[in-house]
């Protein structure tokens, strides 16, 4: 896995943690690319970081800041790690948290939340992390929030007043871009 556009376009990323599903290069490069400008100075959440590269190629990008929160000490290792690699720790946070509590812990409004839940979460947990989300103020003012989900796989209740703008496929995976008025 390498970063593919900005300032630390190329960069190699460290080895993917035991359990963790990162979304490929290709998909990253349609999906960033399909964001464009609107990353440029945002504030961005990603939730479920894995090692961290949604994140990092929003701060290679010109995001103009970063938090990265996961449950797995091994994803949070590799995202430091990743950061270290990049040279762009300084615009970074990392927490070792679950993704609600986080949410819960009145984190700000954000101008991007990239959410890549495990495959295997529940349901209602999904339902829960969106409603959260949607009612913390979590996102701000015309925001972009992204969530991966398996084709054919559950996707969670959105809340009424997102509009979906985008929806792109990679092998099994699906990746929606919703707006937030």
């Amino acid at each position: 896995m390498r970063i593919v556009a900005g300032t630390a376009k190329g960069t190699r990323l460290a080895a993917v943690p035991a359990g963790t599903r990162p979304l490929l290069d290709r998909a990253r490069e349609g999906l960033f690319s399909s964001l464009g400008e609107s990353v440029e100075g945002a504030r961005v959440l990603d939730l479920f970081a894995g090692t961290g590269a949604m994140g990092i190629e929003a701060l290679s990008r010109g995001a103009r800041t970063a938090l990265f929160v996961d449950s797995s000490p091994g994803a949070v290792k590799a995202v430091n790690e990743n950061l270290r690699r990049t040279h762009l720790s300084d615009r970074a946070t990392v927490r070792r948290q679950d993704a609600l509590r986080a949410l819960r812990a009145a984190l700000g409004a954000f101008d991007l939340v990239l959410l890549d839940p495990p495959y295997r979460t529940s349901d209602a947990d999904l339902d829960a992390l969106v409603a959260e989300i949607a009612g913390q103020g979590a996102v701000s003012a015309d925001a972009t929030v992204v969530l991966t989900r398996p084709k054919g796989g559950y996707t969670p209740v959105i809340p009424i007043h997102w509009r979906l703008v985008r929806q792109l496929s990679y092998g099994d995976m699906l990746v929606c871009v919703f707006h937030t008025p």
